[in-house]
C-alpha cells in the first residue's frame, strides 16, 4: 500500500503507526528524485534530510509548532508533506513553487530563507515571542554544518544561551562519518541524555550541589561532561548555554521520533541542540558517488542520473572569469582567490587546481571574506574576492569600513549581476551596482560581453590604489573572440558602439545585445540613435557622457540594476552641469522597484521592462513626448 498518496498535510501524517514511518520515508525519497529530475533544483540536501523531515513533522505540531530550514535548499520534501504535493513539479517555474521557503506560499513556511546562517536567530526571536505571549507551542531550527560557519549562527546561539528561551536546535552534519560516533553506545546515551529521567535528574543534581561547596559543584559538572564526552563533542554548544544531544544517526527515524519526542516533552527550559549525522544524498547512488552530492542538477535521468545540459558554443563568463585569473596568477604570485563556499560556482575551483595555495574558500562567511582579503592587500597581495552579488549584500559594512574607507585594492568579482532565472528574487544580483557606486574610492565596472570581462580583470589588476569591481551576468557569452590579458581599459572612459541623432542609449552591463537589437528595428521605421557602452558607473565618462548630451534631445540610460544606480548617477552628473536647463529629455530604465518571480530570463526580462521591445517603446515614448506641468498643486 502507498503511503504518500494518502499524506497531504502533517496531519495525515500523525495518524500513521510509528512503524510505517520508514515506508512513507522510503516513498517520499523516491518521489523527491522523480519530481527533480523533471524540474531541476537542490536534491543532495533534500535527500539527507527525508527522515529527519518525517521525523519533525510526526513529533511537532506544525504549523502551530514553527520548523525553519536555514537556506532551505532541502525543503522540497517539506513542501511534498505541507500541502504542496500536486504542485511540486511546478518548483522553480513561472508563476510555480519557489524553490526555498516562502512565507506567502504556506503557512508551514514560517519564514522565508535563501541565504544561509538565518535560522537560529529567526527561530529565537520566535521563540521569545511565544514566551511572552505564554504560547506553549515549540520552535525549531533546522541548519546545516556548512551554514554553522557563518559568524551569525554563533551570535544567534550565544544570545539564545543567555536568554534561556525554550529553542530547539537540529544541527543537520552531512560533512562526517556516522560509523564511529553512531554506534550502540552513542545511541543509547543521546536517549539517555535527551530523556525526561535525564533532564529531571540533573536538575536535581543541580539543586543539591548547590547547597554544597563550589569545589563539589565543580567535580560533579566535571562529571557530567565526562558523561557527555563519551557521545562527542558537544562542549562548544555547552559552552554557549545549549543542552547538548547527540551525535545522532539521521537515517534511523525509530531513534529520531524518540529524541525529538523526548525533547519536544521535556520541562528542560532553554535551548536545546540536537546534533544529527546525515548523508546528503542519501539514497540515490548517483547522488552519493558525486563530489558534490548533486547539491544543485539541472533536469536528469532518473535510472543513470545523467543530467541534461544546454548546449552552447560560447563559455560562460564565470569561466572566463576563472580562465582569465588563472593567466594572470601564472605571472604574477602576488593574485590570490578568495571565495565565500562557492568555489565551483564562481569558477575558482579551477584556480585552486593551478594554485591551491593561493585559492582561500572562506566558507560561508562573506564579512570575514572581505576583510581577510583587506588584510592580504595591507602586506601587498592581490585578493580577487569572487562573490555572487546577491551575498556580497552580506557583507555591506565590510566593504565600507575595511576596504572602501581606508581605500585598499580589494578586487571584487560579482558574479550572478542581474537576473538569474529560476533562483527567482533571493539569488538575483539588483542591487550591487547602487550600494557600490555611491562609496567613495571605488571603482565599478560592468562587462557588456565576454571580451569586456576579459578587459576589466586585466584592468583591475593594475588598480593598486583603490577597491575595484567588475560584475558580469549568469549564463554564457555572446561568442565575441577573447583579448589578451595585457588589454586594459581606461579608468572611467566608455566607447561609442554607434553614432545616431536625435537620442542616446547609454547602456551599464549586459543589456548592450538588446540596445543593439532595437536600434536595427528602429533603423527600418528611419529613427538612428546613438548607442554607448559605458563600461564605468564610477568613475563616470563625464566628457563623453555630456557631450552627448547636448548633442542629443534626450539620453536614456539602462541598466540591470535597481533604482539609484548608474542612472542616476547620471542624472546627478547633468543636473550638477545644468544640461536639463536646455530643455533636455532624460529617461533612466532599471530594474523596477519590486521584487522579481522566478521565471525564464526571457519572461524575467520582459517583466522587468529591459529586452528589446521596452527598449524601443521607450525610445519611441521619449521622442513623442511633450512637457507637462500638473495642475494639481498637491503634486
Amino acid at each position: 500500500m502507498n503511503l504518500l498518496k494518502n499524506i497531504n498535510y502533517p496531519e495525515d501524517l500523525r495518524k500513521l503507526k510509528k512503524n510505517q514511518l520508514q515506508q512513507l520515508s522510503e516513498e517520499l525519497r523516491e518521489e523527491l528524485i522523480d519530481v527533480v529530475s523533471e524540474t531541476g533544483g537542490h536534491l543532495g540536501a533534500g535527500l539527507g534530510v527525508i527522515e529527519l523531515t518525517v521525523a519533525l513533522h510526526y513529533v511537532f505540531n506544525t504549523p502551530n509548532d514553527k520548523l525553519v530550514w536555514d537556506v532551505s535548499h532541502q525543503c522540497y520534501p517539506h513542501k511534498i508533506l505541507t500541502g504542496r504535493k500536486n504542485e511540486i513539479r511546478s518548483l522553480r517555474k513561472g508563476n510555480g513553487l519557489s524553490g526555498f521557503t516562502k512565507r506567502t506560499e504556506s503557512e508551514y513556511d514560517p519564514f522565508g530563507a535563501a541565504h544561509s546562517s538565518t535560522s537560529i536567530s529567526s527561530t529565537l526571536g520566535m521563540a521569545v515571542a511565544k514566551k511572552l505571549s505564554n504560547d506553549k507551542n515549540d520552535v525549531v531550527a533546522v541548519i546545516g554544518d556548512g551554514a554553522m560557519s557563518a559568524g551569525m549562527a554563533y551570535e544567534a546561539m550565544n544570545n539564545a544561551g543567555a536568554l534561556k528561551s525554550k529553542l530547539i536546535v537540529i544541527l543537520n552534519d552531512n560533512d562526517m562519518s556516522i560509523a564511529k560516533p553512531v554506534g550502540a553506545m552513542s545511541k543509547y546515551l543521546s536517549k539517555l541524555l535527551s530523556g525526561k529521567l535525564y533532564f529531571s535528574f540533573r536538575e536535581t543534581i543541580k539543586m543539591i550541589i548547590s547547597s554544597f561547596s563550589k569545589r563539589f559543584s565543580k567535580k560533579a559538572a566535571k562529571a557530567e561532561d565526562i558523561l557527555r564526552g563519551i557521545v562527542q563533542g558537544g562542549t562548544l554548544f555547552s559552552e554557549l548555554g545549549f543542552y547538548y544531544i547527540g551525535p545522532v544517526d539521521g537515517h534511523d527515524i525509530d531513534h529520531l521520533v524518540q529524541i525529538l519526542e523526548n525533547v519536544k516533552y521535556s520541562s528542560h527550559q532553554g535551548p536545546i541542540l540536537i546534533h544529527a549525522i546525515t548523508k546528503k544524498g542519501k539514497g540515490y547512488k548517483p547522488a552519493e558517488d558525486s563530489g558534490d552530492k548533486y547539491h544543485g542538477v539541472s533536469k536528469f535521468n532518473v535510472s543513470t542520473g545523467i543530467q541534461s545540459s544546454s548546449k552552447s558554443s560560447t563559455p560562460s563568463y564565470t569561466k572566463v572569469f576563472a580562465e582569465t585569473l588563472i593567466k594572470h596568477a601564472e605571472k604574477d604570485t602576488k593574485i590570490i582567490g578568495i571565495t565565500g563556499a562557492m568555489p565551483s560556482g564562481t569558477g575558482l575551483n579551477l584556480f585552486e587546481k593551478k594554485f591551491p595555495n593561493r585559492m582561500f574558500d572562506v566558507g560561508i562567511a562573506e564579512q570575514h571574506a572581505v576583510t581577510f582579503a583587506a588584510g592580504l592587500t595591507t602586506e601587498g597581495y592581490k585578493p580577487f574576492a569572487a562573490i555572487y552579488s546577491t551575498f556580497l549584500q552580506r557583507a555591506y559594512d565590510q566593504v565600507v569600513h575595511d576596504v572602501a574607507l581606508q581605500s585598499l585594492p580589494v578586487r571584487f568579482a560579482i558574479d550572478r549581476a542581474g537576473l538569474v532565472g529560476a533562483d527567482g528574487p533571493t539569488h538575483a544580483g539588483s542591487f550591487d551596482i547602487t550600494y557600490l557606486a555611491t562609496l567613495p574610492n571605488f571603482i565599478v565596472m560592468a562587462a557588456s560581453d565576454e571580451s569586456e570581462l576579459v578587459k576589466m580583470i586585466n584592468t583591475s589588476v593594475t588598480i593598486n590604489d583603490r577597491p575595484s569591481a567588475f560584475r558580469y551576468p549568469r549564463g554564457n557569452g555572446i561568442g565575441m573572440k577573447l583579448p589578451g590579458i595585457n588589454e586594459t581599459l581606461e579608468i572611467g572612459k566608455g566607447r561609442i558602439i554607434k553614432n545616431g541623432k536625435k537620442i542616446a542609449l547609454i547602456n551599464f552591463g549586459a543589456r548592450l545585445q538588446e540596445c543593439i537589437k532595437a536600434s536595427e528595428e528602429l533603423q527600418k521605421k528611419g529613427i538612428d540613435i546613438t548607442i554607448i557602452d559605458a563600461r564605468f558607473a564610477k568613475p563616470l565618462d563625464e566628457k563623453l557622457i555630456l557631450e552627448t548630451a547636448v548633442s542629443h534631445e534626450a539620453v536614456i540610460t539602462i541598466e540591470e540594476g535597481s533604482i539609484g544606480g548608474f542612472g542616476s548617477h547620471v542624472m546627478q552628473l547633468l543636473s550638477d552641469r545644468g544640461i536639463f536647463d536646455n530643455g533636455l529629455k532624460f529617461r533612466s530604465m532599471t530594474l523596477p522597484d519590486l521584487f522579481i518571480d522566478q521565471d525564464t530570463p526571457y519572461n524575467m526580462y520582459e517583466k522587468a521592462g529591459l529586452n528589446c521591445k521596452s527598449i524601443i517603446n521607450k525610445i519611441e515614448e521619449t521622442l513623442s513626448s511633450k512637457i507637462v506641468f500638473a495642475k494639481n498643486k498637491n503634486i
